[in-house]
């Protein structure tokens, strides 16, 4: 591919998106839209041919398959489960699950995101009066399975290890006192 000056560019492996201001063999200076220079190789660089917002003007929501698609989309999948009359909140304290990328995130970052969803959870079942709380944590080292302990001896609950036939050794299970009033 041949780029030259005026093309629209954006750089492969980054966020970056310009246009060729500048050419000297093999390296290209673009310039972005707020007026910033960057050189790269050239083939660290795609050339765009349309603006994203140009192509959608070409979907076609009376497609059948986007239609399908989207009504999939639409329907959520709940965290409640409903067991004997009694409403069940799972929460699953992955990292992965919790956020879209660990990048730039040590393990102390991870565990304290963990821990602020555990919280939170608990702080909503004790609002909303839910009586279960099951938080999947995994087996792994332990860490989490035993701050998460520490974080739960705070709040007017009793926990213990949950069903080992439903989810093995890595998930905690919360039992919520209510108030009557």
């Amino acid at each position: 591919m041949r780029l030259e000056i005026g093309n629209n560019v954006a750089v492969l492996d980054d966020v970056l998106k310009g246009k060729v201001i500048a050419i000297s063999g093999d390296e290209i200076a673009i310039q972005t839209a707020d007026g910033m220079v960057f050189k790269f190789d050239s083939r660290e660089l795609v050339k765009i041919e349309f603006e994203q917002k140009e192509l959608s003007k070409f979907s076609d929501i009376n497609n059948p398959l986007l239609r399908e698609k989207s009504q999939e989309k639409s329907t959520k999948k709940t965290l409640f489960k409903k067991e004997k009359n009694e409403i069940l909140l799972e929460v699953d304290l992955h990292i992965n699950q919790l956020v879209k990328t660990t990048k730039n995130m040590d393990n102390y970052d991870m565990l304290n995101t963990q821990l602020d969803t555990a919280k939170r959870k608990v702080e909503y079942a004790l609002s909303k009066k839910i009586s279960k709380v099951i938080f999947i944590h995994g087996v792994g080292q332990g860490v989490l399975k035993s701050e998460l302990h520490r974080l739960l001896s705070r709040y007017p609950v009793k926990f213990y290890d949950a069903s080992y036939k439903k989810y093995g050794l890595g998930a905690t299970e919360v039992y919520v006192y209510q108030n009557s009033n």
